[in-house]
């Protein structure tokens, strides 16, 4: 059995190998690039063992951030002629840099705050949280602006990639996404990961027609929204949104910065009321909403249990702790990324099934906010079960721990590195 310090000697190891100098590439190979929502949970790992690192990645993500305040999911910071899509396919030619077009999950406001209560003892805990604290305004703002365009308090998804890329909760939406026109193309993913646990071809077209769709509107984020033939609420990424602007409300007071602060309290706020809509009460769990089609779909995936990070309802916690009892009925290892109970449930492609760590961090956090350590506790010892089982991977089999997708990744490493802190 692999100890505890054992496990976060080679999370280090991982974190610093995949280090380049102000960023951090999630794995070498598949993704030799910075995302958002990676170097977020990233940094989280590297307070762990050098804070001023862990502030340098969000800085660095940070300095992306479009004019109209949209912080992209990919940033271009180097030439990697293998890798498809690159900046030539995005064309954004924004922020002085080269990088994606669309956006992703909102965790920063959460990891920011966590980085200032972390750096008590640093004398630049303040000036550096609150550079960023008027970005991270910005970012929600442009969030509720454009992707809320009805002002109905919650966001919508306009391309898979912003979120869980092929989830079930898509299929619907990717229906009504054309393939006419898609240019020729050669994936890097399937280069080094098992084409059996990625997205299909079919998915994949549908994503690169969406890129091609929102490069001919010039990335004007004020008509890509009605645009999209793609637009789904999603309960997850609204969930981590709304916690996101609670915490940035809250470090905003603590820093004097009453009117971000007012802002974003007030968005939060709004968010957890119109996620009530979202509530399904014979799944036991929110469930997303096609914009277009104007209904709640039937899905139950891990976009639906998320919401326990956000200070939803006690009585909503709860129902999601017994949905979360009952799935680990059907798996070995909590959270499998759909319920193995739907007919449509993958065991092996990736966000159809398998457990992902950071999933599991943001519920087992919630969990413990909502005051259920016991279920928090199982989820976390899961987790280091799955690190036992099969490595530092991507992701994992619910079922046997097998890894999936590709090795050594940085955000599976960082969990690990927060898991452990949390049981010492």
């Amino acid at each position: 059995m692999t100890t505890r310090s054992a496990m976060r000697d080679t999370a280090i190891e991982i974190l610093r190998e995949n280090d380049r100098g102000t960023y951090t590439v999630p794995t070498k190979g598949l993704y030799p690039f910075q995302w958002n929502w990676d170097s977020c949970f990233t940094a989280l790992g590297q307070s762990h063992y050098d804070l001023d690192r862990a502030w340098t990645e969000i800085e660095t993500l940070f300095a992306a951030q479009w004019d109209d305040g949209m912080v992209p999911h990919m940033v271009f910071h180097e030439a990697a002629p293998g890798y498809f899509p690159g900046p030539d396919v995005w064309g954004t030619n924004r922020a002085g840099r080269p990088t994606s077009g669309i956006t992703q999950l909102p965790v920063a406001g959460f990891a920011v705050r966590e980085l200032w209560k972390r750096s008590a003892q640093r004398p630049d805990r303040d000036a550096r949280a609150r550079a960023l604290l008027v970005k991270l305004d910005r970012w929600h703002d442009w969030f509720y602006r454009t992707r809320d365009p009805k002002r109905t308090g919650l966001v919508a998804v306009i391309h898979p990639w912003e979120s869980r890329d092929n989830t079930i909760d898509w299929d619907v939406g990717l229906e009504r996404v054309p393939t006419e026109g898609v240019m020729p193309y050669v994936r890097n993913d399937t280069k080094h990961a098992d084409p059996e646990t990625r997205p299909t071809k079919a998915q994949y077209d549908r994503y690169l027609w969406l890129v091609q769709h929102f490069r001919s509107l010039g990335w004007n984020s004020t008509q890509t929204h009605d645009a999209s033939p793609f637009q789904i609420v999603d309960p997850g990424f609204n969930a981590i949104l709304i916690r996101s602007a609670r915490d940035t409300a809250a470090l905003a007071e603590a820093l004097g910065e009453q009117a971000i602060a007012s802002r974003n309290a007030q968005w939060a706020a709004s968010g957890l009321d119109a996620l009530e809509t979202l509530w399904d009460e014979g799944a036991g769990q929110y469930q997303p909403y096609d914009r277009i089609g104007k209904e709640l779909l039937d899905s139950p995936s891990i976009g639906g249990l998320i919401p326990v990070f956000a200070p939803i309802p006690a009585s909503r916690a709860s129902t999601l702790r017994e949905t979360l009892l009952v799935i680990s009925q059907h798996v070995r290892f909590l959270v499998p990324s759909h319920d193995p109970r739907d007919g449509r449930f993958d065991i092996k492609r990736y966000w159809r099934g398998p457990v992902w760590l950071v999933c599991n961090y943001l519920i087992a956090d919630g969990l413990r906010q909502a005051g259920d350590h016991d279920l928090a506790d199982r989820i976390s010892a899961d987790s280091m079960g799955l690190i036992e089982a099969g490595g530092f991977s991507e992701y994992y089999d619910p079922l046997t721990g097998a890894p999936l997708g590709g090795g050594r990744f940085s955000w599976t490493a960082a969990m690990v590195l927060e898991f452990t802190a949390q049981a010492t």
